[in-house]
């Protein structure tokens, strides 16, 4: 597009969108204090059929935590006790994450997930601004006939709702609830198919994706940018080339993805 954008070095401080004050002081942080280190973490999206089509549990964080007051999947940070290990005597990442997002399922929503009905489709490792930086498995898993009921930690988590990809979209750009992108980009994916088998089916004849996402500011807001975008490498999102980002407008995500198969703005 030609919308003339800011020097993607300097933060937006005119605008008061709660997308933006965060990106703000995230820059602010990140300037003071540099990158801060991964830390190893999975996520897993269970997944539901419902009348209306496809639905994920969403667990609502805790202000007062990382992500605090976003809406999120059940997951966090991988621990030692996770730890698979390999028959070459190493730790196994992969089995290790699923492990961990096993756990987090328990202990955040009291879910139980068949680890064997998981499927990995994508890693996320944040940019260098953000002030926690998880870098995380995402499984896909169908809810269990008999999973029993959710019941929330009341800590960590202070609610939970099933939610349609689209629904859950279209809440964030009404300011009803927060998203982070990861979150936002899973959930327009899943908003693409008819059930949990059609989902779990295509996510698991598909290589994982692996975003590494690089963060730039413009006048429209902050943007992420993954691999195959033109202003991915040298992190400038003025540069010409194909689009692969989502840019958080106030009152909207816009995802534009043109690598493949032309753009497509959602």
């Amino acid at each position: 597009g030609g919308d003339p954008m800011m020097d993607p070095s300097v933060s937006r401080q005119d605008s008061d969108h709660r997308d933006h004050r965060r990106y703000d002081a995230y820059g602010l942080q990140h300037a003071e204090q540099g990158s801060s280190e991964l830390i190893p973490a999975a996520t897993v999206i269970v997944l539901r059929d419902a009348p209306d089509g496809i639905e994920t549990l969403m667990l609502h964080k805790n202000s007062k935590i990382a992500f605090g007051g976003m809406w999120v999947f059940p997951g966090g940070r991988i621990d030692a006790a996770d730890t698979v290990v390999g028959g070459d005597g190493k730790p196994d990442d992969l089995a290790t994450a699923a492990v961990a997002a096993v756990r987090e399922a328990a202990e955040e929503a009291s879910v139980s997930v068949d680890p064997d009905g998981m499927v990995w489709f994508a890693r996320w490792v944040p940019p260098p601004v953000m002030p926690k930086r998880f870098a995380t498995f995402f499984f896909a898993a169908r809810l269990e006939a008999d999973a029993g009921s959710i019941a929330i930690d009341d800590g960590e988590i202070t609610d939970h709702e099933w939610m349609r990809p689209a629904d859950a979209m279209s809440r964030r750009d009404g300011g009803e609830i927060e998203l982070a992108p990861p979150t936002w980009m899973t959930l327009n994916r899943l908003a693409g198919y008819a059930d949990v088998s059609a989902a779990l089916a295509d996510l698991e004849s598909t290589d994982p994706t692996f975003y590494e996402t690089h963060m730039a500011w413009t006048e429209n807001g902050p943007v992420a940018m993954w691999e195959g975008d033109g202003g991915y490498e040298s992190n400038d999102p003025t540069r010409p080339g194909p689009r692969h980002r989502l840019t958080m407008v106030e009152d909207h995500y816009f995802f534009e993805d043109d690598r493949a198969c032309g753009n497509n703005p959602t």
